[in-house]
């Protein structure tokens, strides 16, 4: 098991503030704090520290959904209209026909990033899915997988529908509850009854971590898709019941494929793998709160672990967190991310990439060099997420005829970037071409 001393070693070395690492292993947990909340107060960050956990909502949000399943109370292909008969969005047939399973894969195809304020009320998701109208679609109904906040938040209207509660409220009494989750919250006004975590961003003069302008993980009608804030312990808890419950199982059963290097399945509301030739299931979150957080689960093994950071993004520090933990209680190494090939791949035709590929809240934009030898990529964020995200720019290196890695800067992680069928494919998004 990894040592307090080394955890802290890394948690500086990936310019961490604060950190906290849950590993459930031999039917034991094991927990370890680093850092600070805040490098403004210095309050220490402790082993039962709130932090917000972003997309790693939506796991929670696909298992109140299978509850009710389970109950009879909807099902897989049950379609949103028959549960929201108001539902609409700017297509006529994926108004009809998107159903709950299109909504948890990720394959409905709606506008993934409709980032749309509705007031703290109670009715924060029922004006939300009101205003989705007139969305539209980002891919084809069922074409391919491409991530989607929105369709989590659809699927959270839909859970308030089936249970009359909120979804702050159903996600507590069909998920929470029963786990005795006690150190798991999604308002501020409960969180700040614990020892919760500010984020965090790098300045771009000191290289060092500086507190965030925001602590908000997300909007309220956000919840559904990244409004959890919990304990490194309540998430252990979630992971284990995932991994003990049978009638969950189908969550990690392989629903599409990932046109991405990055993913290999996506499932219920999970992320899927097979490495060394063990099932490995899991998810990211990141939040406008300047949070990050990772857990990854092996259930052959009946090994888990969680990393909660205050920083903007924790993959560096996760890879080679997890990738030592793996090793060693699994005895499983995570396979490397792209990265250039060694021998350079030639590809004379790179005029047929450049253009404009758009979805609604951001485009992207690839160029040729100014020698017009090869191709650069740039991603704006546009609406109210650009406060948050600014522009990313770097020249692409192919590895395929149709994949290409880059980025940032020399110490910056490699992206994969994937062209097919009139998409680029940047991560888990899929941006349609415009221009």
């Amino acid at each position: 098991m990894i040592t307090q001393l080394r955890f802290d070693e890394l948690a500086a070395k990936h310019n961490a503030p604060g950190a906290v690492l849950g590993v459930l292993a031999g039917g034991e947990i094991h927990l370890f704090a680093t850092g600070v909340l805040h490098t403004g107060t210095g309050a220490a960050t402790a082993v039962d520290s709130l932090f917000q956990v972003g997309s790693i909502s939506k796991p929670y949000t696909a298992t109140m959904l299978m509850r009710l399943v389970e109950q009879g109370r909807v099902g897989l292909d049950t379609r949103v209209v028959e549960v929201l008969p108001d539902f609409r969005v700017a297509d006529q047939e994926a108004t009809k026909r998107v159903t709950m399973r299109h909504l948890l894969t990720h394959t409905s195809g709606i506008a993934g990033d409709f980032v749309h304020d509705t007031g703290r009320g109670d009715d924060a998701l029922a004006r939300y899915v009101a205003d989705c109208a007139d969305l539209p679609q980002d891919t084809p109904l069922g074409a391919f997988m491409s991530y989607s906040n929105t369709a989590y938040n659809i699927a959270g209207r839909v859970i308030e529908a089936l249970t009359g509660q909120v979804w702050d409220e159903a996600l507590r009494t069909l998920v929470l509850d029963p786990l005795d989750a006690g150190h798991t919250w999604t308002l501020p006004e409960d969180v700040l009854r614990f020892s919760a975590a500010m984020g965090h961003t790098i300045s771009p003069d000191t290289g060092r971590p500086v507190s965030a302008s925001v602590w908000i993980p997300g909007f309220r009608c956000d919840g559904p898709c990244g409004g959890v804030i919990t304990s490194a312990a309540d998430l252990l808890a979630f992971a284990h019941l995932h991994m003990s419950d049978s009638r969950l199982a189908m969550m990690r059963e392989p629903q599409v494929a990932v046109p991405s290097p990055l993913v290999d399945h996506w499932g219920l509301g999970w992320n899927l793998w097979t490495w060394d030739g063990h099932p490995v299931f899991g998810h990211d979150g990141d939040t406008m709160g300047a949070q990050s957080a990772s857990m990854r689960v092996v259930p052959d093994k009946e090994v888990a672990m969680v990393l909660l950071t205050n920083i903007t993004d924790s993959t560096s520090f996760q890879l080679e967190l997890f990738g030592e933990l793996l090793r060693e209680l699994c005895d499983i190494g995570i396979p490397p991310r792209p990265s250039p090939p060694a021998e350079p791949v030639r590809i004379d035709d790179l005029d047929r990439f450049v253009g404009t590929y758009e979805r609604l809240g951001d485009r992207i934009d690839i160029t040729l060099n100014d020698e017009g030898t090869a191709l650069r990529l740039r991603n704006t964020v546009k609406g109210i997420m650009a406060e948050f995200d600014p522009p990313l720019e770097f020249g692409l290196t192919p590895v395929s005829d149709i994949m290409f890695v880059g980025r940032e800067s020399d110490a910056g992680r490699w992206m994969a970037v994937i062209f097919a069928d009139g998409y680029v494919h940047l991560g888990i998004r899929a941006y349609p071409r415009t221009g």
